[in-house]
């Protein structure tokens, strides 16, 4: 049976490669990807949606399929101003589990970050520690939570202290291993194909993918 799949931010790093996937799978004959403003992007395959993030409940009705991607998420020189921040990688994120839950959307796929954790000191990492717990009691019937470490893969934008830590990462992957495995650098498609096999599987309950765990898949 074929399935129809919500992709959130997918003008970003793995959103853009989540779509590729997506689209090249024949399990999936739908792909609606909820964005600001319209992909350079043409396939028959793909329904673009240009929405108001702050006014989600006026698009709830076209949010319905068998699985939601959500791969939201800015940086703190996109977005500055911390309120906004949180509104990006905290609300939107959290508002789309509950409509997804109305929707009766069977599974939920968040990209979250490594290092999440709600008692951290630190802003990011504290921020996607709560977005995973807020979200996970929102009620959804099949939760996966990614937890990236350092992706690489091709960015639309140059940041080059990310394109400094990629090369970096390059010499001292082969020097984590065991415990400290989850933090060596992943290729953004490498998450991406990763949530697309997994949503093809049958999914009840809340799980967890370390960055080690996500390569695995």
């Amino acid at each position: 049976m074929c399935k129809k799949a919500i992709v959130v931010g997918a003008s970003g790093l793995i959103g853009s490669e989540l779509l590729k996937v997506l689209l090249a799978d024949d399990q999936y004959d739908r792909v609606v990807a909820l964005v600001r403003k319209p992909l350079q992007l043409v396939h028959t395959k793909l329904d673009q949606i240009a929405i108001d993030f702050d006014k989600l409940n006026e698009y709830a009705h076209l949010i319905d399929g068998d699985v939601l991607f959500c791969a939201l998420g800015s940086t703190k020189k996109k977005t500055p101003d911390l309120v906004k921040y949180r509104k990006i990688d905290h609300d939107y994120p959290l508002h789309l589990a509950r409509i997804a839950v109305d929707q009766g959307i069977k599974q939920y796929h968040l990209i979250s970050s490594i290092g999440a954790n709600k008692d951290s000191s630190n802003f990011y990492t504290k921020m996607k520690g709560e977005t995973e717990e807020d979200i996970k009691a929102s009620g959804l019937e099949g939760l996966i939570i990614y937890r990236p470490s350092l992706l690489t893969g091709d960015r639309k934008e140059k940041r080059f202290a990310e394109g400094l830590m990629q090369s970096i990462s390059k010499l001292i992957n082969p020097l984590l291993v065991g415990s400290i495995k989850k933090y060596r650098s992943i290729e953004a498609k490498t998450v991406a194909v990763a949530m697309v096999k997994l949503s093809k599987t049958e999914i009840k309950g809340i799980y967890v993918y370390e960055s080690d765990d996500i390569v695995k898949v």
